[in-house]
């Protein structure tokens, strides 16, 4: 799809306006909201947590965006039942929407309970299952990662680049430990202990949004998750393609929608870091 055509305008406001209106609007009111946090529950798992501020945060934005676009079709992490299921089965639902918003209104909820300030917001756009707008913005540094399909990828309106670091040797990557700790938890923990010797340094920062954004903007080489789902990745897969980079799973398949373990590179160290990934789980 062309973003030049008049598709990317309804009514006069363009689906990347009302995506950077309402991250910025959202991530506005989350931060004001830092510290005071006092409704906490858990979702998944004890390390699955939920806020009033997620919620809020999600009505906020689902609202922004149907006063524009009231025939869109909007799926966002709050909106959703706790555990990888219900999230697959909430995609599938939503697999024939023209267009698709795909929300997370914090990413990063455990960071922001603790007031780590690492957590963001992430809106993307699906024009027929294929991610056409991408904005994952940071409240606590006021950084505004954009992308249009076609048209790159921007933070602080600069043009992002993919680093340009050509080994593992020479690579900051960063990985999220799942909420799953019987089968993903195991497998990312071999995972780190293969990877942490060959690489320049690991980080675990704890949203996988600014993972990604982070990664397109140069300053990662590389992310690696198990059990994402499409909230988290959307907009963030988008960032990384338009910025030069290589998204997939942990197989190697290309990057779509319903994608759960993820990896994103600059392209260069993409093949690398999928053949040590795979090997840690056949050494002995």
């Amino acid at each position: 799809m062309d973003l030049n055509e008049p598709d990317n305008i309804i009514g006069g406001k363009s689906f990347t306006a009302v995506a950077v209106n309402s991250a910025s609007k959202a991530g506005e009111w989350i931060k004001s909201k830092l510290g005071s946090v006092t409704q906490l529950s858990t979702k998944y798992s004890m390390h699955d947590l939920v806020t009033e501020v997620d919620k809020g945060s999600e009505r906020m934005i689902r609202n922004l965006i149907a006063t524009h676009f009231p025939e869109h079709s909007f799926l966002g992490e709050e909106g959703v039942e706790p555990g990888p299921e219900a999230s697959v089965k909430a995609l599938q639902d939503m697999s024939d929407a023209e267009y698709l918003w795909i929300v997370d209104p914090v990413d990063g909820t455990t960071n922001y309970v603790h007031g780590f300030p690492f957590f963001s917001v992430s809106i993307a756009l699906a024009h027929r299952g294929e991610v056409i707008v991408g904005v994952v913005y940071d409240p606590m540094r006021d950084e505004l990662f954009v992308a249009e399909r076609g048209k790159g990828a921007y933070v602080h309106g600069r043009k992002m680049q993919v680093a340009k670091e050509a080994s593992l040797c020479q690579s900051l990557i960063a990985t999220g430990f799942p909420a799953d700790h019987l089968v993903a938890l195991p497998a990312n923990l071999k995972e780190i202990q293969a990877i942490a010797p060959k690489v320049r340094n690991l980080r675990v920062a704890g949203s996988a949004a600014l993972h990604l954004a982070y990664v397109a903007a140069g300053r990662l080489s590389g992310f690696w998750e198990h059990n994402l789902s499409s909230w988290d990745i959307a907009a963030g897969s988008l960032l990384i393609q338009e910025a030069g980079g290589t998204i997939s799973d942990l197989s190697g398949e290309a990057y779509h929608l319903g994608v759960r373990n993820v990896t994103a590179t600059n392209g260069l160290i993409h093949n690398d870091l999928l053949a040590d990934l795979h090997a840690a789980h056949s050494a002995h």
